[in-house]
């Protein structure tokens, strides 16, 4: 079995945003060499998250507005506090939260070199904290 790992990095431009990464999944698919197997992409933050939506701008905005109401800043979180083992305040609650509602990964098949996916899925990077140089991680497992 192979085992194919590409670490990549996304410099996001505004505190929350979703940024596709679809043709970079398939780029890296493509170099691996694996004919039949998987990939899964993930995350290297708690502030970021990855996921597959239709990759269409009034989504993206749906899905932003979405998460800021699930998940409003401001609140009395308990994070929102002296960390000691950090040396700094924790200001930044509902980023982690709105991260974790949209996950940090996804896994696609593979078939004959090639991603299985649906027409309208786009893999997205959802940053939730930015701007900040952000990094992920797609690994091809297969044959």
């Amino acid at each position: 079995m192979k085992v194919h790992l590409a670490r990549l990095g996304v410099q996001t431009k505004r505190e929350m945003e979703m940024i596709d990464i679809t043709d970079e999944v398939i780029k890296v698919v493509e170099e691996s060499g694996v004919k039949n197997g998987v990939v899964n992409v993930i995350t290297m933050h708690t502030t970021t998250g990855i996921t597959v939506n239709e990759g269409i701008p009034c989504l993206e905005e749906d899905t932003i507005e979405t998460l800021k109401r699930l998940v409003p800043e401001g609140l009395d979180y308990h994070h929102a506090r002296y960390l000691d083992f950090d040396g700094r305040l924790g200001v930044n609650a509902h980023c982690h939260l709105r991260g974790m509602l949209t996950g940090i990964n996804t896994m696609f098949p593979i078939e004959d070199g090639e991603l299985v996916k649906g027409g309208r899925q786009t893999i997205y990077f959802v940053e939730t904290d930015g701007p900040l140089y952000r990094k992920y991680c797609v690994q091809v497992l297969g044959e």
